[in-house]
């Protein structure tokens, strides 16, 4: 697990980007966190790192946007689901097998129904308006042969 603190929303894209460089095909990236904290701009500066050239904006009302980039990102927002059945209706499944990088807004309320290997990134409120606080955990095989170029990319914010 990995903390780090940004001070601007511009930061938060800043570290995003970071960790797209990263990122392989098939990758699932849970972002978690209250309303208000972030999770849209982590996946503007993810999308950004992607080398996504159009705007990236929230799927809450559309549920899922797809961009293109470095990689095809999947940017999934299920916040407005109320029964797990819906994910599975949205074809989670054929969605994750496409090679693409999937984000999912809100995704720690449906981890039940995602693949156990994933990055999950928390984000929370921190004591000024724009301070956020954001943890990276990873879940599965995927990610730990890429623990420590995750942690050197991170370094400028790590608390």
């Amino acid at each position: 697990m990995i903390t780090m603190a940004t001070k601007s929303v511009d930061d938060t894209r800043a570290l995003a980007a970071e960790i797209a460089a990263l990122a392989a095909p098939g990758d699932l990236i849970v972002l978690a966190g209250d309303l208000g904290t972030g999770k849209t701009a982590f996946a503007q500066g993810f999308a950004r790192g992607l080398g996504v050239d159009e705007p990236v904006t929230s799927p809450a009302f559309v549920l899922v946007r797809t961009y293109e980039g470095r990689l095809p990102m999947i940017h999934l927002d299920v916040y407005r689901l109320e029964h797990m059945q819906e994910l599975v209706d949205l074809g989670i499944a054929e969605l994750l097998d496409e090679g693409a990088v999937t984000l999912v807004e809100w995704g720690d309320a449906v981890t039940p129904a995602l693949p156990a290997d994933f990055l999950e990134v928390r984000l929370e409120a921190g004591a000024a308006p724009d301070d956020r606080t954001i943890t990276v955990r990873s879940v599965g095989p995927t990610w730990p042969p890429r623990a420590r170029l995750l942690q050197e990319a991170l370094t400028p914010w790590r608390t």
